[in-house]
Order: structure tokens, then sequence, then C-alpha cells
């Protein structure tokens, strides 16, 4: 497995200005390349860090999360990395050795390292490695049930869960699932789909949950509402509900992503 890394930077001069960037009412495309220098933001509170924010809250269009792609130089950090305390997290590693402190105890973290950080947790995050690190960040307002547990923090790797194979793929499809798909204190699941060459979603996907899909490895034909987009590992797509998906994966090698939805909540009846 392997995990694509923004190294920032600017396209050339010479370069073509066509790219497969799009905005619609049902989806979005952020190609690789569109993560340059000059679209990085910066958060009070951290030293020696940048991100790209590619997913953010937008009346009328997906409204239930957001997604940064940070990179934190070395001794950079954060001693107050979460300003909302109603916000829950999923931290995805995909580069260099940072520390993590959660409610206490530290965690040295490599590339598949995966944090779930509840709202309230106590948390730090540093980079004590000699080299840049990476990682996801997804944010979420959680959603309090009256009766239901907020679900406690944990820290975990990919190379550590193994993945669920789709029904019926033969393992052409499968899951990398960091939660128990029945364990409703949860209200988002933030997991890793993985697919062989040849891979594919055979019907077009159409349901309630927002998602937020992140392609850490390899390239697909995804389809978006009625088009048939190409991606590849760097690309962020970005479906409002109901927006109708499938996908082909174009080999040679692995096509993976990090996959968000909403889950286990009932809808809201108010705009």
């Amino acid at each position: 497995m392997s995990y694509y890394v923004p190294k920032g930077g600017l396209p050339p001069q010479t370069a073509l200005t066509t790219d497969r960037a799009r905005f619609t009412e049902a989806y979005a495309v952020i190609p690789a390349r569109t993560l340059s220098d000059i679209t990085t933001s910066y958060l009070p509170g951290w030293s020696g860090m940048r991100m790209w924010v590619i997913a953010r809250p937008l009346s009328g269009f997906a409204e239930t999360f957001s997604q940064y792609v940070v990179e934190v130089s070395p001794g950079g950090g954060s001693d107050a990395p979460e300003s909302d305390p109603a916000a829950e997290a999923v931290l995805l590693v995909v580069d260099g050795t940072p520390t993590l402190t959660l409610d206490g105890e530290t965690h040295s973290l490599e590339p598949g390292s995966y944090a779930y950080l509840p709202p309230g947790a106590h948390w730090t995050f540093h980079n004590t490695g000699e080299t840049t690190a990476a990682f996801h960040w997804v944010r979420k307002a959680y959603h309090r049930v009256e009766g239901v547990d907020v679900p406690p923090a944990f820290v975990t790797r990919e190379q550590d869960v193994t993945p669920v194979e789709m029904p019926g793929t033969d393992g052409a499809w499968t899951t990398t699932r960091f939660v128990d798909i029945s364990d409703l204190r949860h209200d988002m699941h933030v997991n890793i789909v993985n697919f062989q060459p040849g891979g594919a979603i055979p019907f077009p996907e159409t349901h309630v949950m927002e998602h937020g899909l992140y392609v850490l490895e390899g390239k697909a034909v995804y389809l978006l509402n009625e088009d048939w987009v190409e991606v590849e590992a760097g690309d962020f797509m970005w479906l409002r509900a109901f927006c109708p998906q499938a996908c082909y994966a174009g080999g040679p090698g692995m096509f993976r992503y990090l996959l968000y939805k909403d889950v286990n909540r009932h809808v809201g009846l108010t705009l």
C-alpha cells in the first residue's frame, strides 16, 4: 500500500491550464495539482504548518464536514490544535513520523496511523521526526443523542485492520473499516476503500450519505452524477447527498481512497 503526499509548488508557466477541476451542483473534483503553494491556509495555535482545505460546509451543497491535508515541518505542531469543543475528528498520517498526545498518552505515528478523536478530547500534535509530516484531518460537529454515549478515542494503523470483502466481489473490492458499522455511537465513518485492478462499483450508488473521497493510490474512471471522470492519486471528490456514483479501477496497481460519510442519525427536518 502507498499514500499520495502533496508537495505543493506551482505549475510552470509552460503548463496547460486545462485540467479536470469541476464544481457542479452535484459534485466537485479537486485535481492533485490544485494543491499548490498558493492554495494553502494556516491555523492559529500551530507552528511550522500549512494545510489545504479541500472540503468545508457550503449551504446548498455539502454540509456535514470539513477536510484538510496538513503538512507539518520538523519541530512544528500544536498544543491546542482544535478550537471547537463540539468537533470530532479523524487523523490519517500519510508521511513522516509525528507524535500525537491523546488524553495524556503519547503515540508515535507513521504512514497508515489512524486516530479517532471524540469531541472534547485533549490532544496535541508535534512533528518530532527529521522529515516533513503530512496527514488528513477530517472534522465533523458531533451529533449527540440522548442515551447514546460519545465514542471513546482510539489510535490504530491501517496495517493492523483486516479489510472487509464486499459481497460477491471475490476480493476485487474491499473496505478497511476502523469502526464497527453497528456501533451507533459513531455518526461518521472514515474508511479506506480498496480496488484491485479491474475492480468496480457495478451500479450507480445513490444514497443519502454525503461523501468526501481522497485518492490515496492508483487511478480509476469515476461516475459522478451523469459524468465519467478520470481520477488519480492526489485527487479529491466531494459528493452531495444522492449524487449517483460508480467506478472502474484502471490499474495497473491498486486503486484506493479515503472515504468520509455521515451515518446513524435522524435526518434534520429544518434547513
